[in-house]
């Protein structure tokens, strides 16, 4: 790098963590979400804990594909704005609206039917009851779900991250004593068990979408762009544009996500012992996840601004600048989980079994810190260069074609339990994070000096 370029990069590093911030402690207290369910679930009881583990794999594994679909939304509003086309945003971000409540509905049918599949997966008989009645639970509050990811991806395309933190922190801050009086039974409350944190979780994303929503509606920062100024009934080309683009992203976060919710339910065929620890030791490692997944997605945002200007070397200082503070945080938390493994599972349990396999786990999640921030920056950067069909087959490559079957044929083929399904997870990541990284070294490399976007205008042409 150049004298004269370093001030341009700083000026980038600050203009990345200042939007990253607020997306990374969104991410957080959704992590700590998760965090709260368990918590409760593993005080309530081993099996509870087990149950919602299930549960929640469920829940999940298809929501990764709506949710990884709908980021499309990010990219091609930073692009819009990048290029000064503002007026084209409310009437794109209304057809993604239209397109997240077809997927949310899909995913309330899938939800009320797959539970009946759990005794064919292997999953131990006394963990389904509580599975079932989590899902069935949760499921009603899917639609608002999506829908608020709908809002969220506007706003961050917007470079506007601040709602994204505070409704995430407002829904913990429900979350944690209602969960806690549906789940164990307070006053007139009955105890509900796994189904209880299912309904207390509903309950929040209904409250997360409408306090969105009702910010969207009234904020002066949004008025401009008159989102709701209109009704248009769907338009297939405009969703078909949509899906074009963000499909293969959700294909991409399913592939990940897959990797490990699957192995989830392939170790709660161990018993309730794995699968609790299992569940602690994945819940920390997604807490410690939601900081280089808030960095990769403001480096989308930023990338794609600078695509939308048609600057090159924006787009690499861009790409760049976000390499370098994911390289800083990934180095962070694998020194938290290689020192702290002991005390921080201690905080979810009390049952010895449970603690020291969970901890044992926790060095596992250590060795991935680095793999796993690597691959999840290159693949925010490619998004936010509309590059999202190739990695979506690196993903295939990495997580199913290496670490699924060498974490199942460890693990279950030759006996190493839990710690061989996580070599598994290892070794997918570190191939994602070769092949997600070669992949955008060399569309950084190929770009031309004035970058043209007129995919952008793809996504508009129906509207």
């Amino acid at each position: 790098m150049s004298p004269s370029q370093a001030p341009r990069f700083a000026r980038e590093l600050r203009a990345t963590a200042t939007l990253a911030l607020p997306l990374v402690l969104g991410h957080v207290s959704t992590g700590l979400i998760n965090f709260v369910d368990n918590v409760i679930a593993g005080h309530h009881g081993t099996r509870t804990l087990a149950s919602v583990t299930v549960g929640t794999a469920l829940l999940w594994l298809p929501m990764m594909v709506p949710i990884g679909t709908l980021i499309a939304l990010t990219a091609s509003v930073s692009q819009l704005d990048g290029a000064g086309r503002r007026h084209e945003i409310a009437p794109l971000f209304r057809q993604a609206l239209w397109l997240g409540l077809g997927l949310g509905l899909l995913m309330f049918a899938f939800l009320s039917v797959v539970p009946m599949a759990l005794g064919a997966f292997g999953i131990a008989p006394d963990i389904i009851p509580g599975a079932t009645a989590f899902a069935h639970a949760v499921r009603w509050g899917v639609p608002a779900l999506i829908l608020f990811f709908c809002m969220r991806y506007l706003s961050e395309g917007l470079h506007w991250t601040l709602p994204t933190m505070l409704l995430g922190f407002g829904g913990l801050l429900v979350l944690a004593p209602l969960g806690y009086a549906l789940t164990f039974g307070v006053g007139p409350l009955p105890e509900m068990g796994a189904a209880g944190l299912g309904a207390a979780s509903a309950t929040v994303m209904w409250l997360q979408a409408l306090g969105f929503g009702l910010y969207l509606w009234r904020s002066r920062r949004f008025a401009p762009l008159g989102l709701f100024a209109h009704l248009e009934l769907p338009r297939r080309r405009a969703i078909g544009a949509l899906l074009a683009t963000g499909l293969p992203i959700g294909v991409t976060v399913l592939m990940e996500g897959g990797l490990f919710i699957a192995t989830a339910l392939l170790i709660a065929r161990l018993g309730e012992v794995p699968a609790a620890a299992h569940q602690i030791a994945i819940n920390v490692s997604a807490l410690c996840f939601m900081v280089p997944m808030g960095l990769a997605e403001a480096t989308t945002v930023r990338v794609g601004h600078a695509l939308g200007a048609g600057t090159a070397e924006g787009v690499r200082r861009a790409a760049q600048a976000g390499y370098v503070i994911v390289l800083a945080t990934q180095a962070l938390s694998a020194l938290l989980l290689l020192t702290g493994h002991d005390a921080i599972v201690a905080v979810y349990t009390d049952d010895m079994a449970v603690a020291a396999l969970a901890s044992t786990l926790l060095l596992y999640a250590a060795a991935f810190q680095f793999p796993d921030g690597i691959q999840v920056m290159s693949a925010g950067s490619l998004r936010g260069l509309r590059d999202t069909r190739v990695p979506m087959f690196l993903a295939m490559v990495s997580y199913w074609g290496l670490g699924m079957p060498l974490g199942a044929g460890l693990g279950l083929g030759l006996g190493w339990g839990p710690q061989g399904m996580w070599a598994g997870l290892i070794a997918g990541l570190a191939a994602a994070a070769l092949l997600m990284g070669a992949r955008l070294a060399w569309r950084l490399r190929n770009l031309p000096p004035a970058v043209p976007a007129p995919s952008v205008g793809t996504l508009t042409s129906g509207l």
